[in-house]
């Protein structure tokens, strides 16, 4: 199961890198640009909630070990 949300994490990291070419920042909120800013934000929640994931997996094996 690590190895799987690791993988989520690279291609999150992958989809950001792609996702920030299409971005044009003097209209960011029009056309392909406002498509690349939500797939940057979802990639980003992604992210953070597969770290929060790997945070709290940690913390319940610590639990179990006492």
């Amino acid at each position: 199961m690590r190895y799987f949300i690791y993988l989520l994490i690279i291609i999150a990291a992958a989809l950001i890198t792609y996702n920030i070419t299409y971005l044009d920042f003097d209209n960011l909120l029009t056309g392909d640009s406002s498509t690349a800013l939500i797939g940057v934000f979802s990639s980003a929640c992604v992210i953070v909630l597969m770290s929060i994931l790997l945070v709290s997996r940690n913390i319940q094996k610590k639990k179990r070990g006492k």
